[in-house]
């Protein structure tokens, strides 16, 4: 087994990446590489690009995860008799390409990082009541596309929930951290899943599988880390201007505590704004939770049920 140590990039199907390529910008990404069939965007942050986009029927496609060492690829490589090979596909670095139980393309990646990062203003300091740390400065924000920093995470619907559960955890070393349940604890509906990295704290989760019976594998939504609470306020009222469809948000979640804001591309995928996430390790406390709208937001907007579909 090896440790995952961070998502890099998802990978997707849309018949137009014109559109996709202008909401992603509005959206708060930066365009990295183009060409008449696929279309790479980047965060802020730089390294990989965090988005690749394809011509075609809308469909998912896959995830790209970091891992720690050259090594690791060898090992992985070694146990589904694939092969270690250089990343033609960004031109630096190294990949193993295998397939998860659900068929989704499962690209593991070390080195390569081929984009530079761009700056962006400091984080805002608040005041609180408690704490007084913004003294005799304003805080004026611009109304515009937020500024993503990195990937978050990606939650997939998952059509053998099982056989997906045990991939994740004993392939890609990922852990769990919470989870929902419905009618019973034995019949989990969504786990929440973190780099397994011991000590080391991670975000809550860097993948999460849903499982409530999907008829084919599936994208639930696609999570970018902005730059503050702020930054993504503004994003979303710069997303309103420019009449992209919400879906749901402002709010904060229960598990994983997000600020979040969910938006629907142009080709009806669903895909987030979020701040102020969870860190936990191996040793944080895991919890299984029964399933219900009112449980997936502290305070947020009303939830509809097509949410969910």
């Amino acid at each position: 087994m090896i440790a995952v140590r961070d998502i890099a990039y998802v990978r997707i199907q849309v018949e137009d990446l014109d559109a996709q390529e202008m909401f992603l910008q509005d959206f708060g990404l930066r365009p990295h590489a183009r060409t008449a069939t696929s279309l790479q965007m980047a965060a802020y942050n730089g390294g990989y690009p965090a988005y690749i986009a394809q011509q075609g029927s809308k469909k998912a496609l896959g995830v790209g995860f970091q891992v720690g060492s050259f090594e690791e690829l060898q090992l992985i490589a070694a146990r589904f008799n694939s092969e270690v090979r250089g990343n033609a596909e960004l031109g630096a670095g190294w990949i193993v390409t295998l397939h998860d139980p659900d068929g989704l393309q499962v690209d593991l990646l070390y080195g390569g990082d081929v984009v530079a990062p761009e700056s962006v203003r400091p984080a805002l300091l608040i005041n609180n009541a408690e704490q007084r740390r913004r003294l005799g400065t304003t805080n004026r924000m611009q109304i515009q596309p937020s500024r993503v920093m990195r990937l978050g995470h990606v939650v997939l619907k998952t059509v053998n929930f099982q056989a997906m559960f045990n991939f994740y955890q004993h392939t890609l070393g990922f852990r769990v951290s919470d989870s929902y349940f419905a009618e019973s604890r034995e019949n989990t509906v969504a786990t929440f899943m973190h780099c397994g990295l011991g000590a080391e704290f991670t975000d809550h989760h860097t993948v999460a599988l849903i499982n409530m019976g999907a008829q084919e594998p599936a994208f639930d939504h696609c999570a970018f880390e902005v730059l503050d609470w702020d930054d993504l306020a503004c994003g979303s009222q710069f997303l309103t201007q420019q009449q992209y469809q919400h879906s749901w948000g402002i709010g904060r979640h229960v598990q994983g505590s997000q600020v979040f804001d969910y938006w629907l591309d142009p080709a009806g995928n669903k895909i987030e704004h979020w701040t102020d996430g969870d860190l936990v390790n191996d040793a944080s406390p895991v919890t299984h939770e029964p399933l219900s709208l009112d449980g997936l937001a502290q305070w947020a907007p009303p939830l509809s049920p097509e949410f969910l579909a």
